[in-house]
């Protein structure tokens, strides 16, 4: 994008709506996003940032008066500088505060929605971290009636929002203060935690003063801090975008870069509840669901939205693993008619990376019930495929038979084998005839079938010339007769042995890909068990981090209800952690079921082959002129 956009902005009737043309642009990102929003009272230089951020000066609209500029929430994607394969989205959201806002819970509406679709969260403020500035933040302590974990109904520990919240970064601008806190230099990280330490005590007082804290603390452990200074003469400040950089602080610069390459550096890609990575695709569903949700008046629960999205993710999942396939299939068809063991080979291969591609977008189908459409949806076409190529693998040996038998077919048409003698140089001209065919025809599937309807279509005209031929005695006309009786049956023992080779070469190629779609599957479960983990471990570590800051400072009770979080997360991981086992074990018993299930079908189909074999008559051997 070469410019930002409106993402999501404010209909007439004061309702969020997310503006198409944006969504469109998001569906177009295939890759994994970071995405960086910006929080803060207007007229805060937010937009400067973010600016910076895009590597550009201008962009978002910088305001020069009290009005706010930025309304709603705009979207700017450009190429991450330092990740390869990833997109860099930035979000500018409307000016907390503005005086011309009728609804007083918009600002909180705009503070979630850049909560919940963050992977950093940057909140611009000016002056100092001090209690006015931290009471401004009030949205933050109605965080939790605005964002759910799962749905209304169930009773979630607030701590929970930890392993789903984004990082945390407070950027202070036009700040003036020494960094020194009781005689002694500290850090920009230092003065943040300075800011939010908590007051000992239990009155009305205490608790309002602590209680922003309290939830910054708690939802935002991952916190960092960045000290801007003045940029340029006050009066100059409005216009920082279109200055000589000559007019700008080289503190301020240092800082600014500082800021970016730590964004750069650090941010994470945004990902799902579960640890799904989210691409821009599913950034634009996530926006349209929760203005939705919001916009109707409900909450928006991120276990809903994992859902909602885990059943639109795995649907194109399963059909981008189904073009995969077609795709490679289709090219292939152009070769057709193929050997069949050459078919099979590629059916595997593309069965396999169409199964990969699905696994790379699908996640909690923890059924497996997309993975089984896809397994049947491709052995469908598979079989489609087959008959295909066995069509034209008729044509080509229909053609070839048609080309090598038509001088016989002119001289039958001439009588030319209606003299004595002729019956031998008929037979003799046929076997020619059937050596030629078996030879140019030889890897051709369809060979014998062909050969066997071409021996039953010549078999009237075999009998006749051999009744013409007065050369022959009534004892030799019956031999010849057996003898092409065994002939015919010889050709359709082939037939139905190459039938028989043909099922036995798929059932192999079926037996390989099951086994390996069950790898793939046990793959694919043991990583989502690793991001679970990873969730929980992140989580555990700040909450530890937390307890100790609050044992420091003297809050033993706290640390204490604490200490009591830790347990019920370790306690609720290892059910989670159970359940998804469980989960798992019956996800991959029941595709070994189905997998045999479908081996059972190939197996009974080979029975009833060896069988129809087996009941055929076997041709007597033959001493004298014979075709084969």
């Amino acid at each position: 994008m070469d410019k930002p956009v409106c993402l999501i902005d404010t209909e007439s009737d004061g309702k969020l709506c997310v503006q198409q043309s944006a969504l469109q642009i998001l569906q177009q990102i295939q890759q994994p996003v970071v995405v960086v929003a910006v929080v803060g009272l207007y007229r805060t230089g937010k937009s400067y940032l973010m600016n910076r951020l895009a590597g550009k000066q201008t962009g978002f609209a910088l305001g020069s008066t009290i009005e706010s500029k930025t309304k709603g929430i705009w979207m700017w994607c450009v190429d991450h500088p330092t990740k390869a394969g990833t997109t860099l989205v930035l979000l500018d959201t409307e000016g907390l505060g503005d005086v011309d806002k009728g609804d007083s819970k918009h600002d909180t509406k705009i503070f979630s929605l850049a909560v919940l679709l963050s992977s950093t969260l940057v909140l611009n403020s000016r002056g100092t971290i001090d209690n006015k500035a931290i009471e401004e933040l009030q949205y933050v302590t109605e965080l939790t009636e605005y964002i759910k974990i799962k749905s209304p109904d169930e009773v979630v520990d607030d701590s929970e929002f930890v392993k789903f919240f984004p990082k945390f970064i407070w950027a202070v601008r036009d700040f003036t203060l020494q960094l020194n806190i009781n005689g002694q230099d500290v850090t920009e990280d230092k003065y943040l935690e300075f800011a939010l330490r908590l007051k000992l005590g239990n009155s009305s007082h205490v608790n309002k003063y602590n209680l922003p804290r309290e939830c910054i603390r708690k939802y935002f452990p991952s916190r960092k801090c960045f000290t801007f200074p003045f940029p340029t003469h006050p009066d100059n400040v409005s216009y920082l975008e279109t200055l000589d950089p000559a007019e700008i602080s080289k503190k301020f610069f240092e800082v600014t870069d500082r800021f970016c390459q730590f964004i750069f550096d650090q941010s994470q890609v945004k990902n799902l509840k579960d640890g799904h990575t989210v691409t821009g695709r599913v950034l634009g569903h996530l926006a349209k669901m929760y203005v939705d949700t919001i916009s109707s008046g409900a909450v928006p629960c991120l276990e809903n939205a994992v859902i909602a999205m885990s059943m639109i993710e795995n649907e194109a999942a399963l059909q981008e693993g189904l073009e995969v396939y077609q795709s490679g299939m289709e090219k292939l068809k152009n070769s057709f008619p193929l050997e069949l063991n050459e078919i099979t080979s590629e059916h595997q291969s593309f069965s396999l990376m169409a199964t990969q591609t699905f696994m790379k977008r699908s996640f909690r189908d923890h059924d497996g019930k997309y993975l089984t459409s896809l397994e049947e949806a491709i052995s469908r076409q598979f079989d489609e495929y087959l008959w295909d190529n066995e069509k034209a693998s008729e044509a080509k040996c229909e053609s070839l038979m048609s080309v090598l038998s038509d001088p016989m077919t002119e001289r039958i048409n001439q009588g030319f084998y209606a003299k004595p003698g002729g019956y031998n140089l008929f037979c003799q001209d046929l076997k020619d005839i059937v050596n030629q065919y078996n030879t140019l025809a030889c890897k051709e599937v369809k060979i014998a079938e062909v050969l066997e309807k071409f021996l039953q279509e010549k078999a009237a005209v075999t009998t006749a010339i051999k009744q013409a031929d007065d050369k022959i005695t009534e004892n030799e006309r019956r031999i010849c007769e057996e003898r092409e009786r065994a002939v015919l049956l010889e050709q359709a023992n082939k037939a139905q042995e190459q039938k028989q080779r043909q099922l036995e070469e798929k059932m192999e190629t079926e037996q390989q890909n099951n086994e390996q779609r069950v790898r793939q599957v046990t793959q694919s479960m043991e990583q989502e068990m690793s991001r679970q983990q990873q969730e929980t471990k992140r989580a555990m570590e700040s909450k530890m981090r937390e307890q100790a800051a609050l044992m420091e400072n003297g809050f033993q009770e706290k640390a204490n209800m604490m200490s009591w979080e830790i347990n019920e997360l370790k306690r609720k991981n290892a059910d989670v952690e159970e359940t998804m086992s469980r989960k798992y074990a019956q996800m991959i018993a029941d595709q070994q079921r189905i997998n045999e299930q479908n081996m059972e079908v190939l197996r009974q189909q080979h029975i009833q082959q060896i069988q129809a074999i087996n009941s055929r008559p076997r041709p007597q051997s033959q001493s004298s002129c014979s075709l084969q």
